[in-house]
């Protein structure tokens, strides 16, 4: 291709699938707002009630004929309430300015890109910036100079809450203060969780550990993001992951410390306390007494926050995620690796001397993240200690849970509430544990991407998930099973798995029936209006920064008013709204946007 003929390609292909400055109107052809991958499978979904197949062809940007070819027919789908057809162009080479055309019908321009997430998967990562606390967020970091703020919650100093929750049971409190600054803001509020913290910080660290396990070459070398610690020698990407894993060190209970804690599971009345050694838990959140009004930026927060008190749950988390560390950092940075192991160890004991302290959510201003079945969190926890350690009693635990890889048993999805898969494949990529173990989980993750690249091929709009129960953040739940997928490649090479993947990234990226991009400043129509307290896009607080995914189509859960005037009268894909007050549906979180940062770098891999 001749210089000029390039260089205009390149611009062309760059202003296609860049961030997008205005949105567009629906579209009757739905497909990948932001890029078609070349290296994998390229479909289109059209809805149209006709029940025989329909001709198509593709143009490309001069109108010539590139491919043509004839619709298959789905029919009703459930999940979207249409009649679809789907429109196979596999066959299109790479390119920009493509058009497909049914009759009258035509798609926008698209282009089919070798690595149309190349820059996505820095924007999704940088999310995490964005997001943290106990630090200013700089304008040179940022796209916006609006979304620079001064540090806030710095240092982020709390005592235990102590008085009555909204039930009237009353809280004595603790006789310390724990200075549990950095990491990161939850979703749209200020709290900080180390239950949803964790899933969060272990996907990113995961992406980097699976190079390293795979003898593949690190991605976000340092100096790759834009962020403070960039030319400390690094890896960016584990820069971002350790302000994460900074606080949650932090959240641990002194040593030494008595506390009347509930114990076993007691319903919605009063609870019986009962005094236990507390010494190595963790703190179930670090939030404001109470939820702050939209907008307030994080530097603005008025409330008194308080450490809520430590669960069984949290300080499995704890515990995980510092093994993990532990093993990730030992040629990085071995004090940290140390610190990490040392609390790791001091919380799964903790854990184990208290075994079932579970979460109570009448608390104002902050989510509860209540847990009622924690055996995943011991798997986990013990994995990630055996993974780390090869010791035999962390292996023994391991082996006695009902979790345990085993032949013919599929993995599930994983999502903060059921981490057994996070252990799975901790142990699937370990050189510690025996290698029938080791085989087990890789088959466990195998079985899994077997069910979802099949119900892939049942949904109507080709995503990873057959269903019509959209749960509060289904977007993360696809992107959870779009990384299983993409780990069962990994191990497999079955190109069925990556193309499962990538058709679970078409679906977020706008190949859906709203013909919706979910992340914000990406695609023809992105999500602009998330429910978040900072990022509200009027007077002095700025928009939201590209990357950032929503949590995506609810049809579980209509608490918020938005909601509620759809309840009963959408589909399950189409309970959606690009609306600040529609928190049910379009919140943000870090455990949604961490998998999507996953699965966006591991489709820019390439094959």
């Amino acid at each position: 291709m001749p210089a000029l003929l390039a260089a205009t390609a390149l611009t062309t292909l760059a202003a296609l699938a860049s961030p997008s400055l205005a949105a567009e109107p629906l579209a009757p052809i739905r497909l990948n707002q932001v890029g078609v991958l070349e290296s994998a499978g390229k479909l289109a979904v059209l809805p149209d009630a006709s029940t025989s197949p329909l001709a198509w062809t593709l143009e490309n940007k001069d109108g010539r004929l590139v491919a043509k070819g004839q619709t298959r027919v789905v029919g009703p789908d459930a999940a979207s309430g249409e009649s679809l057809h789907q429109i196979d162009f596999s066959a299109a080479p790479a390119g920009y300015g493509y058009r497909l055309k049914v009759g009258q019908r035509t798609s926008r321009p698209f282009a089919v890109d070798a690595h149309p997430y190349a820059r996505l998967k820095r924007d999704a990562l940088a999310f995490f910036y964005q997001n943290r606390s106990g630090i200013a967020i700089e304008a040179r970091f940022g796209d916006d100079p609006k979304l620079a703020r001064p540090a806030a919650h710095a240092p982020d100093r709390a005592t235990c809450f102590n008085g009555q929750d909204q039930r009237g049971q009353v809280w004595a409190g603790c006789g310390y203060e724990l200075n549990a600054s950095k990491g990161w803001y939850d979703a749209g509020d200020h709290g900080k969780y180390v239950v949803n913290g964790g899933i969060a910080v272990w996907t990113l660290v995961n992406y980097h550990e699976r190079l390293s396990a795979l003898g593949r070459k690190a991605d976000f070398a340092d100096g790759s993001q834009r962020i403070p610690e960039a030319g400390n020698g690094v890896s960016d990407l584990l820069d971002e992951a350790r302000w994460e894993l900074e606080f949650l060190l932090r959240m641990q209970v002194p040593q030494g410390t008595a506390m009347d804690l509930p114990i076993g599971k007691q319903g919605q009345g009063q609870l019986a306390l009962t005094p236990v050694d507390a010494s190595g838990m963790a703190h179930q959140k670090l939030t404001d007494a109470y939820w702050t009004g939209v907008p307030t930026a994080p530097h603005e927060d008025p409330a008194q926050r308080y450490l809520f008190h430590p669960t069984t749950g949290a300080t499995l988390n704890l515990a995980a995620v510092a093994a993990q560390c532990a093993r990730v950092w030992k040629d990085v940075d071995p004090a940290f690796s140390a610190r990490c192991l040392k609390t790791a160890r001091s919380a799964f004991d903790a854990a184990r001397r208290n075994p079932e302290i579970y979460a109570h959510s009448q608390f104002n201003g902050g989510g509860g993240y209540g847990d009622g079945e924690l055996s995943d969190e011991l798997f986990w926890a013990a994995a990630e200690l055996w993974a780390t350690t090869g010791e035999a009693a962390y292996g023994e635990v391991v082996r006695a849970s009902p979790h345990m890889p085993a032949a013919g048993k599929p993995a599930e999805a994983p999502g903060w509430g059921s981490t057994s898969t996070l252990g799975v494949v901790s142990l699937a990529l370990s050189d510690k544990v025996p290698a029938q173990v080791r085989d087990a989980a890789r088959a466990g993750l195998e079985a899994a991407a077997d069910r979802y690249a099949a119900e892939g091929l049942q949904a109507g709009y080709r995503l990873p998930d057959a269903g019509t129960r959209y749960v509060w953040g289904s977007n993360g739940v696809v992107m959870n099973r779009a990384m299983v997928l993409g780990l069962a490649y990994d191990f497999t090479g079955k190109p069925a798995y990556r193309q499962a993947a990538a058709d679970a990234m078409d679906y977020v990226l706008g190949r859906n029936p709203l013909d919706q991009s979910y992340v914000t400043g990406w695609g023809a129509r992105p999500m602009k209006h998330p429910h978040h307290r900072f990022w509200v896009g009027k007077g002095k607080y700025p928009a939201p920064p590209p990357g950032v995914i929503s949590g995506g189509p609810n049809n579980t859960a209509f608490s918020d008013e938005v909601a509620k005037k759809m309840q009963g009268k959408c589909a399950a894909q189409t309970c959606w709204t690009d609306s600040i007050d529609a928190f049910t549906q379009n919140e943000v979180a870090i455990n949604w946007n961490a998998p999507f940062f996953w699965v966006a770098a591991f489709l820019d891999e390439g094959r």
